[in-house]
């Protein structure tokens, strides 16, 4: 049975500006902030909102974090290594808070919303002022003003994580492209995740306040659109008078928009509907995201993925019979509890049958809470690191003779900016989600403009410009 959604109410939304206002106001506020943001795209996203909250209670973005008044920590707890590091950043600021102790240090996301690691941050971090999670992230104005009156540390995490607010304001990170979150949270309870227990249950947005947002964005001059949510294929069936996931890119494909993007795609959900409305909509970029982590059936049953490696492989050939030159990524895990060798060749080897553009690639990482956790047959990190060095391995070649066939063909390039590591060109993505330099005018960056491949690095083209 689907868990009931709780929407905040426009009064409290309202409540929260007031608090914004406050601050605003407040002789005591700080003047600055900095994020810090680690994890995913939805992640990112929250940065943005929380970027927007602040500015709206009068802050500014400061250049650097050691300049800050207010350092946030926007966290991500999928491995124990994204744990380790934001702690880690978090320490680091430990000193600086010596010599400025005027500064405010905060901690939120993902990582907060764990069991007891509140309690963890009250004990072991004292420098720490303001830590909340995921379920309540609206409600950083009241909090901030509560930290500046009171001159203490606050500590507030609801458990209650089902939440869908809007009316929150936004700084988006680039006028180019925009993520739009569609959907909260995460009902599959994949054994070593701990997503579900940290952004809590499925919960789909309305598909009227989608369409406002991305009218909003594509008025504003944005390009190109990615769709969030932990399952996007899912989205809707929470809600009986919510559009499905096909119907609703349709919808913000008639925005306006010149390009959609989605991300992340369940294989057990990805439909027929969904596919066709691919193919056929020109809007919808030819690249999709569709996480495997594994090619062997008792290690996907083990990790309550319900698919097995024939599903998989079935919705592989759909996608590529109804687009040829569709562009496949994927997520990959090694050394899952009881991973035997052969088990791990089938990975291999899935991975050679499918040929993906690219690959994530991961060894397993335990989390606290979640059924895999507790599984015996812990695979030695010695072994760990050879198989995923030989998956790296093999995907580099793979990614490799893909981007060397693409040699002479025109992409459609979303000009981003100057290239990094070459100033003189442009760079931007084509829509199999693969970056492009080549040699453009500025008067080109925010367009999407075809170039002509030319030749291939590692894992990027290189091209001219069509004129």
């Amino acid at each position: 049975m689907r868990e009931e959604i709780k929407r905040i109410s426009d009064e409290e939304i309202a409540r929260q500006h007031a608090f914004a206002r406050q601050v605003r106001f407040h002789p005591d506020r700080p003047q600055t902030y900095y994020i810090v943001t680690f994890g995913c795209q939805m992640n990112a996203h929250d940065s943005e909102v929380l970027a927007g909250m602040l500015e709206e209670m009068g802050l500014t973005q400061a250049a650097e974090k050691t300049q800050a008044d207010l350092v946030l920590h926007n966290t991500c707890c999928i491995r124990d290594n994204a744990e380790r590091k934001a702690l880690g950043n978090v320490t680091w600021l430990k000193e600086i808070k010596k010599e400025r102790p005027e500064m405010l240090i905060g901690v939120c996301g993902c990582m907060i919303q764990q069991a007891d690691m509140a309690e963890k941050i009250l004990k072991r971090y004292p420098f720490i002022d303001l830590a909340f999670g995921t379920g309540n992230l609206y409600r950083l104005p009241e909090y901030l003003l509560e930290a500046i009156e009171n001159r203490d540390r606050v500590i507030r995490v609801d458990q209650e994580a089902s939440t869908l607010a809007e009316g929150l304001p936004v700084r988006r990170e680039s006028s180019i492209k925009a993520y739009i979150n569609i959907m909260y949270g995460c009902n599959n309870f994949c054994s070593y995740c701990i997503v579900p227990y940290v952004r809590g249950r499925e919960r789909s947005r309305r598909s009227d306040d989608i369409i406002r947002e991305a009218e909003a964005l594509v008025s504003s001059g944005v390009k190109e659109i990615m769709l969030l949510g932990q399952n996007v294929n899912s989205y809707g069936l929470d809600s009986a008078d919510t559009l499905s996931f096909a119907k609703l890119l349709r919808r913000v494909s008639e925005t306006g928009i010149e390009r959609i993007r989605f991300m992340t795609s369940h294989p057990k959900d990805l439909s027929d509907e969904l596919i066709d409305e691919m193919a056929h909509n020109p809007v919808i970029a030819p690249h999709l995201h569709l996480p495997v982590q594994s090619g062997n059936d008792r290690i996907l049953h083990e990790m309550n993925r319900r698919y097995t490696r024939e599903h998989y492989l079935r919705r592989v050939q759909a996608l590529r019979s109804a687009m040829p030159r569709i562009g496949l990524t994927t997520d990959l895990i090694v050394a899952f509890p009881g991973e035997t060798e052969q088990e791990f060749s089938d990975t291999l080897s899935l991975v050679e049958e499918v040929r993906y553009d690219s690959a994530y690639t991961f060894i397993y990482s335990p989390r606290k809470g979640t059924r895999a956790a507790e599984m015996p047959g812990a695979i030695d990190p010695d072994v760990a690191s050879e198989r995923i060095e030989r998956l790296i391995a093999a995907q580099e070649r793979i990614t490799g003779k893909i981007l060397a066939g693409m040699n002479g063909e025109i992409a459609q390039v979303l000009v981003e900016g100057a290239s990094r590591r070459r100033p003189n060109q442009l760079t931007g993505k084509s829509g199999r989600n693969i970056n492009v330099n080549f040699n453009g005018d500025a008067a080109d960056i925010g367009k999407i403009i075809p170039v002509r491949v030319t030749g291939a690095g590692s894992n990027t083209l290189r091209g001219e410009k069509e004129v």
